[in-house]
């Protein structure tokens, strides 16, 4: 990846990290293995593109932007909400896509895949976030932050959306707004305001981890009371993911990735240089 671009989602593994970044003008998702001994020198295993559209006289549209991930490890399957309004299901080992789920207005944001129960959620700038079940591909549940008299102050759009350990509370980010629904209630339980847009949201056992447009790593409790803020080397952070050590990784502009530890103190950042030319992802 050339030196300057946006990565724009980051997912830990066991041994690997998974980017998703805009590079020579084409959206990829970008499969690395994350080598702590060797030099910090990751290289790309796999690269899954989306399907271009066909227009009424064979033209292709342009490979439409992914904005979101998620993983499901027990399929080997990778989900990516796209910019065509689509989010699609990807077989990591065949590298084909095994499902599209269709039905959103306008192009998603986010999506998290709610495994206990074989289903996706999305989010969008339609205004709504969707429950998707992955064996129909049918939208099964409709979440419509706008029709609850707490959020009417809230920009229309979802841009993130996060699942707690039990699958059963999502937090639902829009502009400066970050709202957690009980599911099985479909019921909005509580409201967080935030300083800047927020762009991704995650849950660490009771409380949310929470990045956006400005350099701050913040976690609240589920009353929206503010624990702690973490300055970032990204100016703006587009991606956060918690892995089970508890150490924590962030990424934003400048393709710049940032390692914090479980008690906060930063360990390592690294910016994505050249992939597209043979060149390594350096340490910095």
């Amino acid at each position: 990846m050339p030196i300057g671009c946006l990565v724009f989602s980051v997912m830990l593994m066991q041994l690997e990290i998974i980017l998703l970044s805009h590079l020579a003008m084409s959206w990829i998702l970008c499969l690395l293995f994350l080598c702590y001994y060797s030099g910090g020198v990751s290289k790309p295993v796999i690269d899954l593109v989306n399907p271009q559209k066909k227009g009424p006289w064979g033209a292709l549209s342009p490979i439409p932007e992914n904005n979101c991930m998620a993983v499901n490890n027990q399929t080997g399957s990778i989900f990516a909400a796209s910019g065509d309004s689509c989010a699609y299901c990807w077989d990591v080992e065949k590298n084909e896509i095994k499902m599209v789920f269709k039905g959103h207005s306008d192009y998603l944001h986010c999506i998290v895949a709610r495994n206990s129960h074989n289903q996706v959620i999305t989010g969008s700038e339609d205004g709504t976030a969707r429950i998707w079940d992955c064996r129909s591909g049918k939208c099964i549940q409709i979440i419509d932050p706008q029709k609850d008299k707490k959020l009417k102050e809230l920009f229309p759009y979802v841009s993130c959306i996060a699942l707690d350990a039990s699958e059963s509370w999502l937090a639902c980010g829009s502009g400066r707004s970050l709202s957690v629904w009980n599911l099985p209630a479909c019921e909005c339980v509580s409201s967080i305001m935030t300083s800047a847009a927020i762009q991704d949201a995650l849950f660490d056992d009771n409380q949310v981890l929470a990045v956006g447009a400005e350099p701050l790593l913040s976690r609240f409790d589920l009353n929206g009371d503010i624990i702690s803020q973490i300055p970032c080397a990204p100016q703006s952070l587009f991606s956060i993911s918690v892995h089970p050590s508890g150490v924590t990784a962030v990424a934003g502009y400048g393709g710049i990735v940032d390692i914090v530890s479980q008690f906060g103190s930063h360990l390592c950042k690294f910016q994505c240089r050249g992939v597209q030319k043979g060149l390594p992802v350096q340490l910095i």
